[in-house]
């Protein structure tokens, strides 16, 4: 089928390792190509295969887009000399332009996939080529581990190549090799491009640009991209390609462009949410005499060509999945390019003959970009990936060669998801397989959720109003996001209804065959998984109809208005908030349901892109299996709150209704509130106990014996006591109900449970509450003669207040006779004695009693004798 050498548009450097390609195949049945942007990979060797083939052996070509299958069939078309749809054909969702006569047909990646699902075994290809493999989008790692593994059981005769620009060889390499006997890695054709002269152009912001926040772009950023278009027009030949990371940017720029631009320069727009017609408009060349700006996503970036470019002004952006596995949010992120993708897409400039590229960043910015763009698997929602690799063999891939490993968090993520939603039997990985259900969503070409929606959306509302509520949310740029959809904002109910007015034809169009394609998915359901008639209740309005299937795909996102919420702020079933745009027609709903949100920045709450509004009732019957109602007993407050014990009713985090637990708590709802009044004492801290002046100095003797002598001894710090509540509290807490309950603990009894009885009966020794004193003190000028000792005069209490030193302060008359301080804890610490005059005044303070009576005493007594001479001041205080 390769047109012979000559022919316009086939003198590629491809052509030179046709035969090589070829070769590889034949031999071993996968092989890597290695060729640049421009070399012909995309056109010229699926032609040579299919004239290398059996006759009736078609070649099948993967394309990551839409845009570029198309443009791949037609210029493969073209050099045949034919129109689309006869030896060249393609195939996307809902489209396809083949035939009897077709022997090449490209289609996009994601179905490719789910032909491989449907039927392993490929009747009738003998060839796959899977282009653009570097860009490691999801469905291109699905397929090429499910075509490996298929050729390895099914179809050895199946020849697989991968094709791609800037590749890790040696990893595609073993990859595509390991299914062979010996594992040997799969053979490598590398095809050089003669390189035309490229010049960089530096051409940063000249003042400070924001960081891009989820999907919004600085507009300053807009701005400067441009004024760096209009200023390549002027400094240079040929048409301008311009990158930006999404559609809304391109309406962006092209808009600032058109009001700066003569009238012999035509601005064009290229994205996949474009008519047919708009995108074919962008890809041909420039009429005689005029210049062309085209403003485009990462839709150019590889396997297309767009004729007459010779400069190419990039953002540094990329558009690409995240996923917020915790919050239940799934959305695109803007960031920045990787190295590889700024050289493919400076690669566009000089495809054709020299050029220029204005990076609109600086040199140094440029080293520290990612080398290489990550893997889609690493980042997407996982949800299709595991339905589809459950139902070829296990959730998690693990069988199968994959480029990478999924990554274990998404994927237990993804099949809880799935296992919800009815589609998996099981929540283990390894495991789960398709239920009836899933099985036949996965027949429809959808994601999961929307695949559920149309399903069991088509029983609620019927098949035509699921599948056009479907298609409009399944289907790119429809609705919701920048640039407000279709003419409804974030009301998917209004855009709904501007789709059915046809107040944008393109965007009509293409819903329209999409309505069609899930209309006659659903009629090819076998009967026994065909939705039963729906029962079209009188309720089901635009609004509650597209409410309810939205709530079918994500019942997570259904999302009730906050208290002082004003009508913006929400709270979902999943517990994410999320708050409405200012001005958006939703404020004020009783109860959304969230197609789209994100959450971007340090911002707590996701933004809502697209919703639709419904009442509590189309909440419980959209998510039925989140209903709950059970009793909830809880510390709430904080530091200064209380139990809380109620029968709730709730739809997932959602409270719907309550009411006080009321009478005698059982054995279960006693553990409950225990379990509330320790998260209480942890909240809140022990102070929530009475704390008696005997308690207190009971814990300061515990911490003394436990800092003094360790273990058995227990730690009676803050943490360890709120470690241990349940030991040394366990009766309290069982008893209590409240707060105040605790308040009448008697804290130092609970506090003695948590001692061993061998040291529960020498406390008092180890750790004395009173020391005696000498005998006689108290005769010994301890007060005026003739007055009665009092009945504690014979002992003193110990200040424990600091473990590693306690204090004895005590009138000196009343030491009189001691040779040396006391010592406490088995003798290990010395007693520090403050001794006082008879007014209670300080004299000195000691631990060397001894020392203290051979020295300063003759000074003390000296000076006290005369003013309190009622009191004894013997000149030897030793003496009996």
């Amino acid at each position: 089928m390769l047109p012979p050498p000559g022919t316009p548009g086939t003198d590629l450097p491809v052509r030179e390792v046709l035969d090589d390609v070829v070769a590889a195949l034949a031999g071993r049945g996968t092989a890597l190509l290695v060729a640049p942007p421009g070399t012909g990979k995309t056109t010229l060797v699926p032609l040579a295969l299919a004239g290398a083939l059996p006759a009736g052996g078609r070649v099948v070509v993967a394309e990551p887009r839409r845009v570029a299958v198309r443009a791949a069939a037609r210029r493969m078309a073209s050099l045949l000399g034919e129109p689309v749809g006869q030896r060249v054909g393609w195939s996307v969702r809902g489209e396809r332009r083949t035939s009897a006569a077709t022997r090449v047909e490209v289609v996009t990646t994601g179905l490719l996939l789910r032909r491989i699902q449907h039927d392993p075994e490929l009747p009738g290809v003998a060839a796959v080529v899977l282009d653009e493999v570097h860009e490691r989008h999801l469905d291109a790692d699905l397929a090429l581990a499910l075509l490996l593994d298929a050729r390895a059981a099914l179809r050895p005769d199946l020849q697989v190549l991968a094709a791609s620009a800037t590749p890790d060889t040696a990893r595609l390499a073993a990859v595509l090799g390991a299914g062979d006997d010996d594992g040997r890695p799969a053979p490598v054709v590398v095809a050089t491009a003669p390189v035309h002269p490229l010049e960089v152009v530096w051409a940063p912001p000249t003042r400070p640009v924001r960081p891009p926040e989820g999907t919004r772009t600085d507009p300053a950023l807009l701005d400067h991209v441009a004024a760096t278009a209009h200023r390549a027009l002027a400094e240079r030949d040929g048409d301008v390609l311009v990158f930006v990371p999404g559609a809304a940017e391109v309406g962006g720029v092209r808009s600032r462009l058109a009001s700066r631009t003569g009238p012999d320069v035509d601005v064009l727009s290229l994205s996949g949410r474009q008519s047919t017609a708009d995108q074919d408009a962008a890809l041909a060349p420039s009429a005689p005499g005029r210049r062309r700006v085209v403003v485009s996503t990462a839709v150019a970036e590889s396997s297309l060509t767009v004729p007459g470019v010779r400069v190419v002004v990039d953002a540094g952006l990329a558009r690409v999945p995240r996923t917020d596995h915790a919050r239940g949010l799934g959305g695109l992120a803007t960031v920045r390019v990787s190295r590889a993708a700024a050289e493919q897409r400076a690669g566009r400039a000089a495809r054709e003959a020299p050029g220029a590229v204005y990076r609109c960043w600086t040199a140094l910015e440029h080293e520290r970009l990612a080398a290489q763009p990550q893997p889609e698997v690493a980042t997407a929602d996982l949800t299709g990936a595991v339905l589809a690799l459950a139902s070829w063999s296990r959730a998690d891939g693990a069988d199968l060669p994959l480029l990478d490993p999924l990554p274990a968090g998404a994927t237990a993520a993804a099949v809880r998801v799935l296992h919800d939603l009815g589609l998996l039997d099981g929540d283990d990985a390894a495991t789960a397989r398709p239920t009836a259900r899933g099985r036949a969503v996965a027949s429809l070409g959808l994601e999961p959720r929307w695949g559920r929606a149309l399903l069991d959306g088509a029983a609620l509302v019927g098949e035509r109003t699921a599948a056009e509520v479907v298609a409009l949310l399944s289907e790119d740029g429809l609705v919701g996001g920048a640039g407000g959809g279709a003419g409804g904002g974030d009301d998917v109910a209004s855009s709904w209804r501007a789709l059915r007015r046809d107040d944008d034809p393109g965007r009509s169009a293409r819903w329209r065959a999409e309505v069609r394609r899930l209309s006659g998915a659903l009629a090819d359901l076998p009967s026994a998984q065909r939705p039963p008639a729906a029962s079209r209740p009188s309720r089901t309005t635009d609004d509650a109809a597209a409410a309810l299937v939205v709530g079918l795909a994500h019942p997570e996102r259904l999302a009730r208005v906050r208290p002082g919420g004003e009508g913006g702020s929400y709270l979902t079933t999943g517990g994410t908030a999320v708050r409405l745009a200012p001005g958006s027609g939703l404020r004020g709903a009783p109860w959304l349901a969230v197609a789209v949100a994100d959450r971007s920045g340090s911002d707590p709450e996701a933004r809502v892109r697209a919703a639709a509004a419904l009442d509590e009732d189309g909440a419980r019957a959209a998510a039925p299996h989140l209903l709950r109602e059970g009793e909830e007993v809880s510390w709430q407050g904080g530091a200064g709150g209380d139990v809380v014990a109620r029968r709730v009713e709730r739809i997932g985090a959602v409270e719907l209704a309550s009411r006080p637990l009321a009478g005698a708590l059982d054995q279960r709802q006693r553990a409950l509130v225990a379990g509330a009044l320790a998260d209480g004492l942890a909240q809140a801290g022990l102070a929530l106990l009475p704390w008696s002046d005997g308690a207190v100095r009971l814990r300061q003797r515990l911490a003394a014996c436990r800092a003094a002598l360790g273990d058995p001894w227990p730690a009676v710090d803050d943490g360890a006591l709120l470690g241990r509540a349940a030991e040394w509290l366990g009766p309290e807490l069982a008893g209590a109900r409240r707060r105040a309950d605790l308040a009448r603990t008697d804290t130092a009894s609970a506090l003695r449970r948590l001692l061993p009885w061998p040291e529960a009966i020498r406390l008092d020794d180890l750790a004395p509450e009173r020391l005696p004193l000498p005998a006689g003190t108290s005769q010994r000028g301890a007060g005026p003669r003739g007055a009665g000792p009092r009945a504690d005069e014979g002992s003193a209490r110990l200040d424990w207040s600091d473990p590693a030193a306690p204090v004895l302060a005590v009138r000196l008359q009343r030491v009189l006779g001691w040779t040396a301080a006391p010592r406490v804890l088995d003798g290990r610490v010395a007693v520090v004695v403050h001794l006082l005059s008879p007014a209670g005044r300080p004299l000195a303070v000691t631990a060397d009693l001894a020392g203290f009576w051979r020295g300063a005493y003759r000074e003390v007594r000296a000076q006290m004798r005369g003013r309190y001479p009622k009191h004894a001041w013997p000149e030897d205080p030793l003496a009996p």
